[in-house]
């Protein structure tokens, strides 16, 4: 397993079309949710990505501050159907994290949680910050990480 931690800027063209299609295998396809993955944010974002044997496996993208909210974010964390229950998102996470830490000394980070996560990402320290909302067509709930 191959992790990398790249800027839109430095992906290869294989790479952005690697994650793009995993977006979507996963956010699109198997949750049967059309929405406009492409929202302009990815420019400005830096990729966390693992690769086993050449191709991408799992992907988050993390967000400065300004971007999505006044705290830094992250979102689109997709992990192949196969690659599953081998921590992939627990490790971009916390790599995503620490990147946030050590790049923009940023500890407050702010996200839009699929609700049916809000225990999981509790475990990283993220707490509830509005009611569920509908996002997308899916259940989501706002939660931050304040210290």
């Amino acid at each position: 397993m191959q992790w990398l931690v790249k800027s839109f800027d430095t992906l290869t063209s294989q790479e952005l079309y690697e994650i793009l299609a995993l977006r979507s295998e996963i956010f699109i396809v198997e949750q049967n949710v059309p929405y406009q993955d492409l929202d302009g944010k990815d420019l400005d974002a830096i990729h966390i990505f693992a690769k086993d044997n050449g191709t991408v496996v799992a992907a988050i993208r993390i967000l400065k501050p300004g971007v999505s909210y006044p705290e830094a974010s992250f979102g689109r964390v997709v992990v192949k159907e196969s690659y599953r229950g081998k921590k992939l998102s627990s490790i971009m996470i916390q790599k995503g994290l620490e990147l946030m830490e050590t790049k923009w000394n940023v500890k407050q980070v702010r996200i839009s949680a699929q609700a049916y996560l809000q225990k999981y990402y509790a475990t990283f320290g993220f707490e509830v910050q509005s009611e569920i909302y509908i996002e997308d067509q899916l259940p989501h709930i706002e939660m931050a990480k304040l210290h």
